[in-house]
């Protein structure tokens, strides 16, 4: 069933793909490969059908800015992104419909018609919103070791000097626009301010100020260091309905 699906959204997507303008990274037409019994791979991104862990490679940005978002692609904007990273958002896009994630739209504002927003958000029934939400680890090797921690270890509260609370990320799928991906056109991939335009968002608190973000610069490995973004769902998530 598996190999069913990613055929299918192989073929969707290097469609998209194929109509796609100038983007922050070059659209490269999909190629899913089979690692072991339940690994795969999809350009650099890595997931696990068993466990619904999703990797990927990053690098670690200058220290001491003010951060909008936690990845963006190497060519988006770096200059407010604690990690960058090569990967394809579509690649990045596929392994979550593969992995049967569900996104929730339950940040992004409805229109209002006229090219705006309105200050309403959508109804989103609860088990999408379980299914939507996952935790974020980043992993990296320092002096032999290999260390591990939630991605919000590495992210300051400018006003509190605290650390980003605990808790989840929102896997929201982003958006098409003119039958183009926009992630991969904007480089956008985790947002901390919520951002339609990348695939993941932060929902907690202060997530619509641009200035209360900062790197946690005592905690974070030297600028260039590289990492593995690690993606796993909610342990208490429903079930998933066969395909």
């Amino acid at each position: 069933m598996l190999l069913r699906l990613l055929s299918l959204i192989a073929i969707g997507s290097s469609f998209a793909l194929a109509q796609a303008p100038e983007s922050a990274s070059e659209p490269v037409k999909p190629s899913v490969k089979k690692l072991d019994g339940t690994h795969y791979q999809i350009g650099d991104v890595t997931f696990d059908q068993q466990s619904r862990e999703i990797r990927f490679p990053a690098e670690v940005g200058e220290p001491n800015r003010t951060l909008e978002f936690l990845v963006v692609h190497e060519n988006g904007k770096t200059y407010e992104s604690l990690l960058s990273s090569k990967i394809s958002a579509t690649h990045l896009s596929l392994a979550f419909n593969l992995l049967r994630y569900l996104p929730s739209r339950e940040l992004y504002p409805l229109p209002n018609g006229r090219g705006g927003v309105t200050d309403k958000f959508p109804e989103v029934a609860a088990d999408v919103k379980a299914r939507a939400r996952i935790n974020i680890e980043v992993e990296w090797t320092a002096d032999g070791q290999v260390r591990r921690v939630p991605a919000n270890d590495w992210i300051q509260h400018s006003a509190k000097t605290t650390a980003m609370p605990a808790g989840p990320w929102v896997y929201g799928g982003s958006e098409f626009f003119e039958g183009k991906y926009i992630p991969e056109t904007t480089g956008d991939i985790i947002a901390i301010l919520v951002a339609p335009s990348a695939l993941i968002n932060y929902p907690g608190k202060d997530n619509d100020d641009g200035n209360v973000w900062t790197t946690f610069a005592a905690r974070i490995p030297p600028a260039g260091t590289r990492v593995t973004v690690i993606i796993t769902p909610i342990h208490n998530t429903p079930p998933l309905a066969k395909p």
